[in-house]
């Protein structure tokens, strides 16, 4: 990075919405994900669904932007969870929407997001935090503490 160029960490709005579903489609993208008609569906519904919590406080977005342009982001949804034994706070951290522009990995700003989400959680009292890693992303979740666990999935077929 030269001199002239500047990084800005910022929260992210309503505003953001859109760029944060661009960013959510170019995840799944660079994770594999076939470019069907379901991820093009995804992303006009994710911003239905991230606009609102945005707004009231449930996700909380982070954007790092180079020289006024948005080159990473990431987010917490702020989950209502019933009070568990790891946890008695009726919420749960999901840690979500990690993505850095190819152009600019390998400058530790996927660390700096993680590291920013999680001193959020700290700040907020909040014991137990989980996400859903790809293969790029699980080396530094499991650097910083993160462990595999016991959850199961079923996909409904409605055929």
């Amino acid at each position: 990075m030269s001199s002239t160029e500047t990084l800005l960490t910022r929260m992210a709005t309503p505003a953001d919405a859109v760029l944060i579903a661009h960013q959510r489609h170019r995840m799944f993208e660079d994770a594999g994900q076939p470019d069907a008609p379901a991820m093009k569906d995804m992303a006009t519904n994710f911003v239905e669904w991230v606009h609102p919590r945005l707004a009231d406080g449930r996700y909380l977005g982070w954007i790092i932007e180079e020289n006024g342009e948005p080159i990473a982001g990431a987010g917490i949804w702020l989950m209502d969870f019933p009070p568990h034994w790891m946890d008695a706070q009726p919420i749960r951290a999901y840690l979500l929407n990690f993505y850095v522009n190819p152009e600019h990995r390998g400058r530790g700003l996927a660390k700096q997001l993680l590291d920013a989400t999680l001193a959020e959680t700290r700040t907020r009292g909040i014991q137990v935090v989980s996400l859903h890693a790809s293969k790029f992303g699980k080396p530094i979740y499991a650097k910083n503490g993160f462990e595999d666990t016991n959850e199961m999935m079923l996909r409904n077929s409605f055929d």
